[in-house]
């Protein structure tokens, strides 16, 4: 296996750190618009630091040729997802994400139909994928990826029937010297937070509600404790249903009052908004993207690993019945910040969000995964990808919620 890692910021430097402790591949091409930060995560001689444009396919394509590589793994924002999918396939190699293609609000009614959906433009691609015989793991982060996972799981292993599956994040980190410092991407962060969230009923199919709607109190493991989450637009919604019978698929994200008011008033003054605004200045005018000016005003979240304290927990509630009976499971994953800091260097967000599709270009390798088109993670075993999970020292668990 020959891997190209297109994006060296937090999570694509954390996946070089975890995979150069295994022995699966041949060569890590590390790639980055900046070959500094390229540079900086090369591990020991398998991997190879690169210059590249990730809004170019072609620029994709040609580095995955002058390296023959084999399988590519997308750790760049979701803006950039479709020219390295394409990218990708012209050069006949596999390919991984962590986030899907962008969603487009329905133009009349965004909150109760779905316009076009997470994903939507990377499925419409799958008959090329196929006739090509290579594949597209899409959604093999952490939200997306191991919960996904744990829905399959779920559905194989601890129900006959499922009512709903609802994906739940929260976490008791903090950040000293910071107000407000986001421990993922503020663009991503912005992108799935004030989008109309889409939630699936089997009668309904897929629709939209408000941003942050339904609130609930969950209570989350390992000392985290109780967090309000509210509908948050995100993949699992769209993969789930695709591979797993469940009546409801929801996911819900602990975001907080302050954080919320925070997105809310961003969206006021219009600083969500991706389309540029042209912006005087001593040099004259210039065209800024208000979403980036905001992204360029916050700490970059994979510097913020030493101010960070606490857990991260990733997981996925279910409901239903198992021989006759009911029940109600949470299948989740906590990383502790002070421990990837310890072992790795990467705070706790962006190291849960990296190990996964490691992993899973791991099963690749080994052929324990396989198959061609355009396949989430309930499209494979579960099993091999929890176990591996805990072979790299990173275990899940499960609590009975009876």
């Amino acid at each position: 296996m020959r891997v190209l890692v297109v994006g060296a910021g937090g999570v694509g430097s954390a996946a070089a750190a975890i995979a150069a402790r295994r022995s699966f591949f041949s060569r890590f091409v590390v790639a980055d618009f900046d070959l500094s930060r390229a540079e900086r995560a090369v591990a020991d001689p398998r991997f190879v630091a690169a210059e590249v444009d990730a809004a170019n396919s072609s620029d994709i394509a040609d580095l995955c040729r002058a390296h023959e590589i084999t399988h590519v793994l997308n750790a760049v924002d979701p803006r950039f997802v479709l020219p390295v999918f394409e990218g990708a396939l012209a050069a006949g190699a596999d390919y991984l994400d962590m986030a899907m293609s962008l969603s487009h609000p329905h133009p009349e009614r965004p909150y109760e139909q779905c316009g076009e959906k997470l994903g939507d433009a990377q499925f419409a691609r799958a008959g090329e994928w196929e006739k090509a015989g290579a594949l597209a793991l899409v959604g093999m982060g952490v939200e997306p990826g191991l919960s996904d996972v744990f829905a399959r799981y779920a559905a194989d292993e601890l129900f006959d029937e499922i009512d709903e599956i609802g994906i739940r994040d929260g976490a008791n980190l903090t950040v000293e010297g910071y107000d407000f410092a986001p421990s993922f991407s503020i663009w991503t962060t912005i992108e799935e937070c004030l989008n109309p969230p889409v939630v699936y009923e089997r009668e309904r199919g897929w629709f939209t509600t408000a941003p942050f709607s339904e609130p609930e109190v969950f209570d989350f493991p390992e000392g985290i404790g109780p967090v309000e989450c509210v509908n948050v637009e995100h993949e699992e919604v769209l993969l789930v249903p695709r591979w797993v019978e469940a009546r409801r698929v929801t996911f819900k994200y602990g975001l907080g009052d302050d954080f919320i008011s925070k997105l809310k008033t961003l969206h006021d003054l219009g600083l969500d908004r991706t389309e540029p605004l042209t912006v005087a200045s001593d040099r004259g005018p210039a065209a800024v993207s208000p979403r980036d000016v905001v992204a360029a005003a916050l700490p970059d979240p994979a510097t913020l690993g030493e101010r960070m304290h606490g857990k991260t927990c990733a997981g996925t509630w279910v409901t239903g019945t198992k021989d006759g009976a009911r029940r109600e499971v949470y299948l989740y994953h906590v990383v502790d910040n002070e421990w990837s800091m310890r072992e790795y260097g990467s705070q706790a967000v962006v190291w849960q969000t990296a190990i996964n599709p490691v992993a899973a270009l791991e099963l690749l390798a080994t052929g324990a995964w396989s198959g061609t088109g355009v396949l989430g993670p309930e499209a494979f075993a579960p099993k091999p990808f929890l176990d591996l999970l805990v072979e790299y020292g990173s275990p899940w668990g499960i609590r009975e919620q009876a």
